[in-house]
């Protein structure tokens, strides 16, 4: 009798402990999402009603609340396009004459689809303007634009400007950016949401990425770094593994946050809650085996023969301008296959092939990449997997992209589609 109450007593106590455990995971955790439903249904539904941006192939697309995708066109932009084009059809005469030589004996351009404008950042402000950056190859600009009037503002215009990962503190009008150079390098920088009091925050040898403001700390913000590993002669060979970092801005000290030489940490955001969100993917070591020498030993041969015919066809153009290859042949396309997300060459077909599906969408990423939440006591919570890019909305609820599609996070591990995509790099909460 006294063997089988203290069985009792022990199953009784065993399931109070669980139940504490439960609560303090649930604490201490991912945060749910605001008026979390209770079903898929009703996220469903509220993933219909979500609002984002999204960024695919350099070209920017909106989609309102239970509204269709549409792409987003710069008047400014197109302006430009207009304008090279009346300049192209002007001297189009002049190609393959005499007046179409320069002064150096070079032939002149004047076609002007050359000029490829994409876009590499969005956010939206507390008016629910859009704001964001486009570039070509020589010239980027800050934008904003009415999202109900369609009315856009050019707020920055510069030459060798390129931006990427726009980040608007609404409270103060600040924006913290990634600043790319033409060596390769990227540091953070800070400006007004008018353009004005551009100043760098960072800088060396590094890839300094995706600024964030920590709530309730101005003067400090969070981001990810990654080295770059260079030869004697300053050759770029490698990057190395991204990790967190915190930049005092009034001191200017930079504190580790999250360094682990076997993963990239991505993209941090903390919450209204205080936790730290945040990507967490395998580091790719770069190597250089035996096999890898074997195979270049192989195929240097075809490489340099290769080579030789681009040298002899570049010639071939410049003074007859024709090519070696037949004029009337199909034009050659770019292999779709592999493409690059986050820096990473992903096998396009091999992934949708394997990989998970969200809500019916397949992932163009693998499930190694997944989204966590980390508490101020350092518990870690899986959120999501197949994670390309998230974004945070001041609800604390989270919208993320599996590179297919577009979904609302909700509790359980459960996804609300807002929508499909074919290639979604980037998307951005209204």
């Amino acid at each position: 009798m006294h063997i089988l109450i203290i069985i009792v007593v022990l199953l009784i106590l065993a399931y109070v402990v669980n139940q504490m455990m439960q609560q303090k995971q649930s604490s201490q955790g991912a945060d749910p999402v605001s008026g979390n439903p209770s079903s898929q249904g009703n996220l469903d539904r509220h993933a219909a009603d979500t609002a984002v941006a999204y960024i695919s192939e350099g070209k920017l697309f909106y989609k309102a609340a239970n509204t269709e995708i549409r792409q987003i066109h710069s008047p400014y932009v197109q302006e430009m396009m207009d304008k090279m084009e009346k300049h192209r059809e002007r001297h189009a005469w002049k190609q393959n004459t005499s007046f179409g030589v320069s002064a150096s004996g070079g032939m002149r351009q004047f076609d002007g689809d050359a000029a490829q404008v994409i876009a590499t950042s969005v956010q939206f402000d507390q008016n629910r303007n859009m704001l964001y950056f486009l570039k070509d190859q020589v010239m980027g600009g800050l934008f904003s634009m009415d999202m109900e009037n369609d009315l856009e503002k050019r707020i920055l215009h510069r030459q060798n400007l390129a931006l990427n990962d726009l980040n608007l503190d609404n409270n103060t009008g600040k924006i913290l950016a990634s600043a790319t150079s033409k060596t390769g390098i990227a540091n953070l920088v800070m400006l007004n949401s008018d353009g004005e009091q551009y100043q760098e925050l960072t800088g060396g040898d590094t890839l300094d990425t995706a600024p964030a403001w920590i709530p309730g700390a101005e003067k400090q913000i969070l981001y990810q770094s990654a080295g770059i590993a260079r030869d004697q002669h300053g050759r770029r060979l490698a990057e190395g593994n991204a990790s967190i970092q915190m930049l005092d801005m009034k001191t200017g000290s930079v504190t580790p946050v999250l360094d682990d030489a076997q993963f990239d940490y991505l993209h941090p955001r903390v919450c209204p809650q205080g936790n730290l969100h945040f990507i967490r993917r395998p580091y790719d070591a770069p190597q250089y085996e035996t096999r890898s020498m074997l195979q270049d030993l192989l195929f240097f041969p075809f490489r340099l023969l290769r080579a030789v015919f681009h040298y002899l066809n570049f010639f071939s153009l410049m003074y007859s301008r024709k090519p070696l290859t037949s004029a009337s042949g199909p034009a050659m396309q770019a292999d779709l296959k592999d493409i690059i997300l986050k820096g990473k060459r992903i096998d396009a077909e091999k992934a949708l092939r394997r990989e998970n599906m969200i809500n019916g969408i397949p992932s163009l990423v693998p499930a190694s990449w997944q989204l966590i939440s980390r508490n101020r006591q350092g518990y870690e919570t899986v959120l999501a997997t197949n994670v390309v890019s998230y974004d945070m909305r001041a609800d604390g609820s989270i919208v993320y992209s599996n590179g297919r599609g577009v979904f609302l996070l909700g509790g359980a591990h459960q996804s609300g589609l807002i929508l499909k995509g074919d290639l979604v790099a980037d998307v951005i909460a209204q």
